[in-house]
């Protein structure tokens, strides 16, 4: 592929991008909106993290991309043609079949509330491990505004540097606001941001992406132990609260099957911080247990208190999980709310 061809590439992805934003920018709160639209605009600009944003700047881009928006929203996604052939812009396998030998990485699929994700991006490096492939992302040429960390897609595992480094300065800043003695403050101290912001994040994003990594291979083995009724079970979940519910019980499941034991048997101690520190609120709501054998731990240092959560936490959601989805096979769609009364009756 020559120059022309690649940047051809990107713009097809990148559209494809901005018709998934157009149709899913309404999902957050105003106040995340704004947040992610600040970094979105610090992303596309290549301007470094710690740069003063001006202000009339970033509003007339703003405006610019939410007119955009308006325009792409009843668009289709395109089919990303390399090289004379056209791809489906979810098959993932073949278009990297044909990115691979010029060192790109492509990767699509889809989110919270079915949101479609796509990245183009620099290839860092593919490998194979226990049945899957794994392939690290590097500089990113085409994202949409929501930039995942990293995704589970088949036998494929995509972990994405830029975006997960991107990710921990969103966080450091949102926690800088209030400085809280809590999990991700300590993980946060386990590093010099005060002092070396770029070389802190590099050091965070070398030691998290091996723990994101591990959320990965638990996800795949979740994956392999639920099967794909669990896909369809999502489908027909998706766009209600019930749906966040029951991806707070995969991702539970996925981390006490690797994240969780892994980093209590390595001790790992920054990355537990950041583990905990990275629970969504409605993974805290549901795993009220995991809280507090964090609180053991930090207490004594002794990591037996999340090893044992992590046992019991295995059999508990895969359990709950496959009660879910028992409840979705007798009854599909009219299955949310008996399966939102399950979840909120089964907190461990």
């Amino acid at each position: 592929m020559n120059e022309e061809s690649i940047c051809q590439l990107v713009q097809a992805v990148q559209r494809n991008c901005d018709i998934s934003d157009a149709r899913h920018g309404a999902d957050y709160s105003l106040c995340v909106y704004l947040m992610k639209m600040r970094e979105y605009f610090r992303w596309e600009m290549k301007l470094p993290f710690g740069a003063t944003l001006e202000k009339d700047q970033v509003g007339s881009w703003l405006q610019a991309r939410e007119k955009m928006w308006e325009e792409l929203e009843q668009a289709e996604l395109a089919t990303i043609e390399i090289e004379g052939r056209c791809f489906n812009p979810f098959d993932a396998d073949r278009i990297n079949a044909r990115l691979e030998p010029h060192g790109l990485v492509y990767s699509g699929g889809l989110g919270n509330k079915a949101k479609p994700h796509f990245v183009l991006g620099d290839l860092e490096r593919h490998t194979q491990a226990g049945g899957y492939d794994i392939f690290v992302v590097a500089s990113e040429h085409a994202r949409d505004l929501t930039a995942p960390p990293a995704m589970t897609l088949d036998h494929k595992i995509f972990l994405r540097r830029e975006s997960l480094r991107r990710m921990l300065w969103e966080q450091l800043e949102s926690w800088r606001w209030s400085r809280a003695d809590n999990a991700l403050g300590r993980a946060f101290a386990c590093y010099d941001f005060e002092h070396s912001l770029s070389s802190s994040l590099d050091a965070m994003t070398d030691r998290e992406i091996d723990a994101v990594l591990l959320h990965e291979e638990g996800e795949y083995e979740a994956g392999v132990r639920l099967g794909g009724q669990w896909e369809l079970m999502l489908l027909d979940l998706a766009h209600t609260p019930v749906e966040l519910m029951a991806r707070a019980v995969r991702d539970h499941l996925a981390d006490c099957l690797v994240t969780l034991p892994t980093l209590a048997t390595e001790g790992r101690d920054a990355s537990i911080h950041f583990f905990l520190g990275n629970l969504s609120n409605m993974r805290k709501e549901i795993f009220p247990g995991l809280d507090e054998a964090y609180r053991q731990w930090h207490e004594s240092g002794d990591t037996e208190p999340l090893s044992a959560i992590a046992g019991a936490g295995r059999a508990h959601w895969e359990r709950l999980a496959y009660s879910m989805m028992d409840l979705h096979r007798e009854a599909g769609k009219h299955a949310v709310q008996c399966i939102g009364d399950l979840v909120a009756e089964s907190f461990l």
